[in-house]
């Protein structure tokens, strides 16, 4: 196996420790939501406490599921696929955020100020998170096999620094994030957003 598949091994590992992941990897696979996956915060996170030796869940706030339907922008329709997870999900004691990834652009700008195009999928939308750690999903996959989307691979988060990706995000953004996380977990390295000016 080469390193890029031993650290893909490794990832899925850790993230499976963590029981309300493997459940819901479990869950979304029969679930069959378009372009559906579970992304970011509790996979990093997991991954960073397996490497500090913490509890899997230890730090993580909530569970981010993406889809992305772009034939129906409905917020009717988001909400109807919302209620079906939740009740999917409703036993593991976890948040569960669901996400339409097609509808991002309609409400991001006025919740954060920032421009966002159109999304046409959601590992388009992983690849516009604030720091590379966090551009992290895995999406079920026919046969039992599991997807994993790392555009900018594992390195970063083995060795658990947290460096900008300054896509999207704003610094302020990017550091309010930072510092909840070297809080939770103080063996981070944080590296500076870039300096635009």
């Amino acid at each position: 196996m080469d390193g890029q598949g031993a650290q893909r091994r490794r990832f899925l590992d850790l993230v499976r420790a963590n029981p309300v992941n493997a459940a819901l990897l479990d869950r979304l696979a029969d679930l069959a939501l378009p372009d559906g996956g579970l992304v970011s915060g509790c996979l990093f996170q997991t991954v960073w406490n397996g490497l500090t030796g913490r509890p899997p869940t230890y730090g993580i706030l909530d569970y981010d599921v993406f889809y992305c339907h772009t034939g129906d922008l409905s917020w009717e329709a988001e909400d109807a696929v919302i209620r079906r997870c939740a009740t999917a999900f409703a036993d593991l004691g976890a948040e569960v955020q669901v996400r339409n990834q097609a509808r991002v652009h309609l409400w991001y700008p006025d919740k954060h100020g920032v421009a966002c195009l159109p999304l046409t999928s959601s590992r388009a939308a992983i690849d516009t998170f604030l720091c590379r750690s966090a551009c992290v999903g895995i999406f079920p996959a026919p046969g039992g096999r599991l997807d994993v989307h790392a555009p900018f691979g594992f390195d970063d988060l083995f060795a658990m620094v947290v460096r900008p990706n300054p896509v999207r995000g704003t610094a302020a953004a990017y550091h309010r994030k930072a510092r909840r996380w070297q809080q939770a977990w103080p063996g981070l390295t944080v590296l500076p957003w870039p300096d635009t000016r």
